[in-house]
């Protein structure tokens, strides 16, 4: 059965023209008009090029690898707002309009499918090792997830895990407070420091999802934290690095060939699952040995939160080897997600003064009411929400959603049979100004209640502007986690320091299966006279 979605845009030159809201309030009257127009093929879907080899070849002599991001934004620009991409054996319909996404989401069934990264698949086979969700599909995906649900996605279980967090936040503050003190300069009773925070992001990043998932510290905000830490983050961000080229080379001949590029990819992982196990079998051990006891709670620590690995332990549905394949994709995929938004973030605060001002304000008088509760506090003050997603809108961590419809489907009245790969581009998404007012500007407010973007109504494909953790039953796992270790660090920042930085240029982005600052922005902290 087809299905049919609007072609709103018919042109470039038009799709610039209209706003998000006249194209939307058209919807209804250009349905009829693509209804009684003729239909069109799949092959009429306008492309980059039919040579899938020639186009991949072009890729590594351009280097548009890193910039992928930019590519797509281009294509949108030239093609419209749905074009065809052919990459070695790889082909995928591209879409960027929100009423095109929400058709691609309700045509995805219930065993969603997303493109697999085979050299993350082809590692674990060759190492003998389980699959997570991330790389399962069917209904072995669907169970595991829904377990994992429990611990992860839901409100019982953000309550559980969210004072954790918090402390982790905390301590970052104070950290960071003392270092200003001690190596900045002072001006009226205050202290700034310009620094790169990049690398004490990346240390709260693993500390924050460590202490959720196995439910204890790692110790890297000490004076001399543990060089294992730092092993680890350099093999996740060497694991990021390599996943990108070997998409489209086969990665069973390189791993037969001992391919460098393979060899650096593996022992990446190698070295993140030893992390993992590691601390898994510590966990094992406690659970073991009665540590944890039968209400759930951390012996000698009331009412402690066990972590995720306790709780699946504890219930038991999960075998052992399942729970570390998904704690250890949990882990990969926890540090660089959060930290790199995070410095998009600060950097988008420091050159918005009047913004950072507005959310100062609100999160001052939150914290005050909330008495320490960082439920409360985050309850608050809705701008900090609105701040990630507002970062996540204009640097999207993962610059597709990929899903793979059950039936066949129309898209800008073109015909996508069942089966096609296709992709939904945040990046173009976030930034056009037909589904945007002003995209270039960093404007928190804009999720707010009864502003156009923050809107959940989907009929109308509204509720597709933000999918920075994907959508529907796939969505990311650990985006409970992520979302509000941002926001909490948002807060203390924001409580205890004024952010600035000297130029306010755009920053230059790179695409290594996650988006990133090529360099790290360099940002002045100035502490607040109160803190």
């Amino acid at each position: 059965m087809i299905t049919s979605s609007v072609r709103l845009v018919v042109c470039p030159a038009l799709s610039r023209a209209l706003s998000a809201s006249t194209v939307l309030a058209g919807a209804e009257g250009a349905t009829k008009a693509v209804q009684r127009s003729s239909l069109q093929s799949f092959q009429q879907i306008p492309h980059t090029g039919s040579n899938g080899w020639i186009n991949l070849l072009r890729f590594w002599r351009e280097g548009t690898f890193s910039q992928l991001h930019k590519y797509m934004e281009q294509n949108f620009h030239t093609l419209g707002p749905i074009y065809r991409y052919q990459k070695h054996t790889l082909c995928s319909v591209n879409i960027l309009l929100p009423v095109d996404i929400g058709e691609l989401f309700r045509s995805e069934g219930l065993h969603p499918r997303r493109m697999t990264l085979q050299p993350w698949a082809t590692h674990r086979e060759s190492r003998k090792h389980n699959k997570g969700v991330f790389l399962k599909n069917g209904a072995e995906w669907r169970a595991d997830r829904l377990l994992l649900n429990r611990e992860l996605m839901l409100s019982s279980a953000v309550r559980r895990f969210l004072p954790l967090l918090d402390e982790v936040a905390r301590d970052f503050s104070h950290l960071l407070h003392r270092k200003v003190q001690t190596e900045g300069r002072e001006e009226n009773g205050c202290y700034n420091l310009t620094l790169d925070p990049s690398p004490d992001l990346f240390r709260f990043a693993l500390e924050g999802s460590c202490y959720v998932l196995y439910g204890e510290r790692m110790g890297l905000f000490s004076s001399e934290p543990s060089q294992e830490s730092q092993r680890f983050i350099s093999a996740v961000e060497r694991m990021l690095a390599t996943t990108s080229p070997l998409l489209y080379l086969p990665p069973r001949l390189l791993l037969c060939l001992h391919a460098p590029l393979w060899t650096q990819h593996a022992t990446a992982w190698d070295h993140i699952f030893s992390h993992a196990e590691t601390r898994i079998q510590r966990g094992y051990q406690r659970l073991q040995a009665g540590v944890v006891n039968a209400a759930g709670a951390v012996q000698g620590s009331v009412g402690q939160f066990p972590g995720v690995l306790g709780q699946l332990m504890e219930r038991g549905q999960l075998p052992l080897e399942l729970i570390t394949a998904n704690i250890t994709e949990l882990m990969a995929g926890g540090v660089d997600t959060t930290a790199v938004p995070l410095q998009f973030a600060l950097f988008e605060l420091a050159r918005n003064p009047s913004v950072q001002e507005q959310m100062r304000a609100q999160v001052q008088t939150s914290w005050s009411q909330a008495a320490g509760n960082p439920q409360k506090a985050l309850q608050g003050a809705p701008l900090l929400k609105g701040a990630v997603k507002e970062t996540l809108r204009l640097y999207p961590v993962g610059i597709t959603v990929q899903r793979y419809p059950i039936r066949d489907i129309v898209l800008q009245n073109y015909h996508i049979p069942a089966g096609t790969l296709v992709q939904a581009c945040l990046y173009p998404l976030g930034r056009s100004q037909d589904v945007f007012r002003e995209p270039d500007r960093f404007d928190p407010h804009r999720w707010g209640p009864g502003s156009e973007e923050g809107t959940t109504e989907s009929g109308s494909g509204m509720g597709f502007r933000s999918l920075p953790f994907g959508f529907g039953a796939r969505q990311c796992v650990g985006r409970r986690i992520a979302e509000n270790e941002m926001q909490l660090l948002l807060l203390h920042i924001l409580r205890n320091f004024r952010l600035s930085v000297s130029s306010k240029e755009e920053l230059k982005t790179k695409y290594t299966l996650i988006l990133q600052p090529e360099s790290p922005p360099s940002i002045n902290f100035t502490t607040l006279s109160h803190s």
